[in-house]
């Protein structure tokens, strides 16, 4: 049957031109079935495995729908982790750039006072995690009474995690007028419930796929004592010589042990964890995003919508203690038509937990022979000669939809009383520049950040050299971020 396109699905000229400079050729199982319904103004349920592509299926509804000049906030997606809220906050910006549709991410881990600003100047989209939202809801920061779409993404994490009593607790300040939809890879009693509660007659949508672990992904165990483990790692990297990798650990006692070890052998590694620093935590996503290292060590913050190109291995130096957690790390490999790799290491007092996996996956993974001397030294020299060549950084999905975006900065903002018709007003002064070049305004406390489109930004850096805004003399340059 042939796969239906993104042009017969109603979308405007603005959101395709992105879809097309971000990759993406067809829309997946899950993109074809939402997508139509969620421009109805429907509530949906969609039970979706992730990495299924379900945040283009709501995001592109939004940059559809969204009134560009409301001031209010029109949209609300509560995700279970700060990473996922980030991805989806740079998914949504990324679609709707040309419909300068503007997203902010909050969670935990940062100032308040940092997202108060940002939540008081004119923002469309709010991604959020459950606590630190209701948060800002409950601090006035955030005006709910325009809000007329919300999405639960990742419900049944919300669920694992015991964020569902926090997430109806919001629900019950929304507008009732609203849509609603629900994205959850299982739906279980709990969230059935919820469904039934606070939405109206929601379409039922289930992306099944043939299997819940991909075929992409060859699926491998071994059998090691626990105080074993570290040693086994080492032969089994220098025989399957993995390009990319994320070594997933139940805690982060264990991450920071691992990854020590890891750095004292000379491997090419960072960690992630939960207890890690904000900053630090993004910084170690994007470098391994570009593959400036090749194994992230990660508790399970990495194992759920965390997109990354290219991933060859996923090592679970841990057994997860849950069934969902296995599918939902080894789905970081195998991704986008590629093959990948799974190998779990379990010591023998976890056949239970292995057990567990097989019968929900309907799958028995083979067992694994510990490598031969033999194969290691072979296997280790190909390894030390492979790390020895500087690693080709990966370009971001969104670097060809980038190329034509300038991202402007002007020492002034709200201190001087610049607003964004200021700096419009400037801006479309200019030859050749009429407001549709410009895209999302930025305004902060001392400076202002503004998106000019179409490549562009030459033109305006150069021109605003010699103009004020609103009477004042300001510096442009070329933004650093």
């Amino acid at each position: 049957m042939e796969k239906i396109k993104f042009e017969e699905l109603g979308i405007s000229e603005e959101v395709l031109k992105s879809l097309s400079k971000l990759g993406f050729e067809n829309p997946s199982d899950v993109q074809s079935m939402v997508i139509p319904v969620a421009l109805q103004d429907k509530d949906i349920i969609v039970k979706a495995q992730t990495g299924s592509g379900k945040t283009a299926a709501f995001a592109i509804p939004f940059c559809e729908k969204i009134e560009l000049e409301e001031r209010k906030p029109q949209a609300l997606v509560l995700a279970p982790t700060r990473e996922l809220a980030l991805q989806v906050k740079q998914d949504i910006t990324d679609i709707g750039r040309f419909k300068r549709i503007r997203a902010v991410a909050i969670f935990g881990k940062q100032p308040m006072s940092g997202q108060k600003i940002e939540l008081k100047q004119r923002v469309h989209v709010i991604v959020g995690t459950p606590g630190r939202t209701f948060d800002h809801i409950e601090r006035g920061n955030i005006d709910l009474s325009g809000i007329k779409y919300l999405v639960i993404d990742e419900a049944d994490e919300m669920l694992n995690m015991g964020f569902i009593d926090q997430v109806e607790s919001i629900i019950r300040l929304l507008p009732k007028k609203r849509i609603t939809m629900l994205f959850s890879a299982t739906i279980e009693d709990k969230i059935e419930k919820l469904c039934n509660k606070h939405m109206i007659d929601p379409v039922k949508i289930e992306v099944t796929p043939k299997s819940i672990t991909t075929d992409d992904v060859e699926q491998i165990y071994y059998e090691v004592e626990y105080n074993k483990k570290s040693d086994l790692l080492k032969k089994i990297i220098y025989t399957e010589v993995p390009e990319s990798s994320i070594i997933f650990c139940n805690t982060k006692e264990t991450v920071n042990g691992l990854i020590q070890n890891m750095k004292d052998q000379g491997h090419s590694c960072d960690a992630l964890h939960g207890g890690m620093e904000q900053k630090d935590r993004l910084s170690a996503m994007e470098r391994f995003k570009r593959g400036e290292f090749r194994f992230l060590v990660a508790t399970d913050v990495a194992a759920r919508g965390i997109s990354v190109d290219g991933i060859s291995h996923v090592i679970n130096y841990d057994v997860p203690k849950e069934k969902e957690s296995y599918v939902h790390r080894i789905g970081r490999t195998g991704r986008a038509g590629n093959k990948g790799k799974s190998i779990t290491f379990i010591t023998p007092t976890e056949y239970k937990y292995l057990d567990m996996i097989q019968d929900y996956i309907d799958f028995r993974i083979p067992r694994g022979e510990i490598p031969s001397k033999e194969k290691i030294e072979e296997g280790k020299k190909l390894y030390e000669e492979k790390i020895k060549v500087k690693p080709k950084l990966k370009v971001n999905k969104n670097a060809q939809l980038n190329k034509e975006i300038t991202k402007i900065h002007i020492n002034a903002g709200k201190k001087k009383k610049i607003r964004a018709l200021d700096i419009v007003g400037t801006i479309i002064s200019i030859e050749d520049i009429t407001a549709e070049d410009i895209g999302i305004i930025d305004i902060q406390e001392g400076f202002s950040y503004v998106d000019i489109l179409h490549g562009k930004g030459y033109l305006v850096l150069e021109a605003l050299k010699d103009k004020t805004i609103k009477g004042k003399r300001v510096r442009v340059q070329r933004a650093s971020k």
